[in-house]
């Protein structure tokens, strides 16, 4: 897609473009290509694809690409969460709040593809909404856009 295609697409339809938003953070959470839902974003558990093997998306045209969004997206969010958690539970309960602790320690390192998807799908966004001539963002089907 080009700038004025995509800037035109997003002031006309504003539903469409809140569910492209939608669909790509869903298919990102689920650990699926952004762009088209189908390709796989790992293989095994967290062992990160360079593209999407269905429509072709390359998901980190560079490295460190989705770095912000994993830094601003999950870790950050994860270190208050342990933070909160230390100096609430932790303080009251210690019993209780090293094993809160525990549990979410789990549950981070359980959900963490999931969240990286989620980058993913964030840096793809960026990629619609601010796009690059020489970016290879493959072109949107028509159900994804309304």
């Amino acid at each position: 897609m080009n700038d004025q295609m995509t800037h035109d697409h997003m002031t006309r339809f504003p539903n469409a473009n809140r569910r492209l938003i939608t669909t790509a953070l869903v298919r990102g959470l689920s650990k699926r290509c952004p762009s088209c839902g189908q390709g796989r974003l790992f293989s095994g558990w967290a062992h990160h694809v360079e593209h999407c093997p269905v429509c072709g998306l390359v998901y980190e045209r560079n490295p460190g690409d989705t770095w912000a969004f994993t830094i601003f997206g999950d870790r950050l969010p994860v270190a208050a969460i342990i933070v909160l958690l230390y100096f609430g539970f932790v303080q009251v309960h210690r019993v209780i709040g090293f094993a809160l602790i525990v549990v979410v320690l789990f549950l981070l390192v359980w959900t963490s593809p999931n969240r990286w998807g989620v980058g993913i799908a964030l840096h793809y966004l960026s990629r619609i909404y601010w796009p690059d001539p020489a970016d290879p963002v493959p072109a949107q089907r028509g159900e994804d856009l309304g």
